[in-house]
């Protein structure tokens, strides 16, 4: 590339790299790193749904949902982290609903478990 497209190319990468979200600072790390979260959270599909922690999901799911709102009322607005914390509350709260299904058709599994 040469002249204009170079210029253009150059501009648009140095915007990104200057960008108040952009690669030097916590705001785009931070999110890409807590796709780790999601990560694990869909590696527990595997799990059975009694070994599942409800708390756990719990706090998931609630955490998720709260930064989801804070990512977008935040300066400067930070929609990566608003889109991994949307996946966090999803996860927690489909991991919650393989608990409440496997409760609901194993009665006789959840005798003696304090809620």
């Amino acid at each position: 590339m040469s002249g204009a497209a170079a210029s253009a190319g150059a501009s648009r990468f140095s915007g990104f790299m200057n960008h108040p979200a952009g690669p030097k600072t916590v705001f785009f790390w931070a999110p890409l790193m807590k796709w780790c979260l999601v990560a694990a959270g869909l590696k527990d599909l595997n799990r059975p749904a009694e070994k599942l922690s409800i708390s756990q999901n719990i706090a998931l799911a609630a955490t998720g949902m709260i930064w989801v709102r804070y990512s977008v009322v935040i300066t400067p607005v930070n929609y990566s982290l608003a889109a991994v914390n949307f996946f966090v509350g999803a996860t927690g709260l489909g991991q919650l609903a393989r608990i409440a299904h496997y409760r609901y058709t194993n009665p006789e599994a959840t005798e003696g478990v304090k809620a």
